[in-house]
C-alpha cells in the first residue's frame, strides 16, 4: 500500500505542483520580491494539493523510463509559464500606459523603484501597476487565473507534446496588444497634452518674452493630474475588462 501510495499520489501531486507552482511563482502579486518565498512556496504547495482530487483524471500514470518522465514535467512547466507570462503581458499594458502617461506630463525624470516591475519605473507607471495589483486581488480576479490553471487540465493534457507554435503565438499576440492597450489607456492624455502644446506654441509666438519653464510646466504638470483623476477610474475598468477577457478563453464551459 504504502509503494501504491508513493507511486500514484506523489507523482500527480508533483506533476500538479510543476504546472501550479510554476504559475504561481511567476505570477503579478504572487511573485514580487516583497513576498516570502516561503509563503510562495506554501501558497504553490496548498493550491496543488487543493487541485489534485479534481484533476487526477487528466493526470498520466508514472512512466517507465526517466526520459519520459523529464518530458512529462517539463511541458507541465512549460505550460505553468506559459499561463503566467499571459498575466505578466496584461500587466505591461499598464507600465506602457504610466510610461506615456509620464512624458505627456513632462514627469519621465521622476523615477521610482517599482515593487510591482521590479525595475525603475516612472511614478505614474508604478501607481497604475499597484492599483491594479490591489483591484485584482480586491475583485477576485486571481481567482479566475486559479480556475483557468485547474481548466486548463482540460486543453493541455498532461504527457501529450505542449503546443508550443500556438503558445508562443499567443503570447506574442497579448506583448502586442498590451503596447497596444498601453497607448489607448493613456490617449486622453495624449489629446490633453497635443492641445496644450499647440496652444503653448501660438502663445509662444504671441508672446517671444513668455517663460514657458516658469508658466508651461507647472500648468501642464497640473492639467494631466486632474485628467488622472479623472480617468482613472476608467483606465482600471478597462483594464480589468481586458484581463478577465484574456483568460476567459481557458475556462471550461
Amino acid at each position: 500500500m504504502l509503494e501504491e501510495f508513493l507511486r500514484l499520489n506523489i507523482w500527480m501531486f508533483f506533476l500538479v505542483v510543476a504546472r501550479v507552482g510554476t504559475a504561481i511563482s511567476m505570477l503579478p502579486g504572487f511573485a514580487a520580491v516583497y513576498v516570502p518565498v516561503r509563503m510562495r512556496l506554501v501558497f504553490g504547495l496548498g493550491v496543488s494539493f487543493l487541485l489534485m482530487p479534481a484533476v487526477s483524471q487528466y493526470l498520466p500514470p508514472l512512466p517507465a523510463s526517466a526520459a519520459m518522465l523529464v518530458l512529462i514535467v517539463v511541458g507541465e512547466v512549460l505550460v505553468g509559464a506559459f499561463m503566467a507570462t499571459i498575466a505578466r503581458a496584461l500587466f505591461s499594458a499598464l507600465q506602457a500606459a504610466g510610461t506615456f502617461i509620464s512624458y505627456f506630463a513632462s514627469m519621465a525624470n521622476a523615477m521610482i523603484q517599482d515593487p510591482i516591475a521590479e525595475q525603475q519605473s516612472s511614478i505614474v507607471a508604478g501607481f497604475l501597476s499597484t492599483m491594479g495589483i490591489l483591484l485584482m486581488f480586491v475583485t477576485n480576479m486571481h481567482h479566475l487565473i486559479l480556475r483557468a490553471l485547474a481548466d486548463s487540465y482540460t486543453l493541455f493534457t498532461p504527457g501529450a507534446a505542449p503546443m508550443l507554435g500556438d503558445m508562443s503565438n499567443l503570447v506574442t499576440r497579448h506583448v502586442a496588444d498590451a503596447f497596444a492597450l498601453g497607448l489607448q489607456l493613456s490617449a486622453p492624455f495624449l489629446l490633453v497634452a497635443l492641445v496644450y502644446y499647440i496652444g503653448l506654441g501660438i502663445l509662444g509666438r504671441l508672446m517671444p518674452t513668455l517663460q514657458v519653464f516658469f508658466f508651461g510646466m507647472p500648468f501642464q504638470i497640473s492639467a494631466q493630474f486632474w485628467v488622472l483623476t479623472v480617468t482613472v477610474s476608467g483606465i482600471m475598468m478597462v483594464f480589468l475588462e481586458r484581463f478577465g477577457a484574456a483568460y476567459a478563453p481557458f475556462l471550461a464551459p
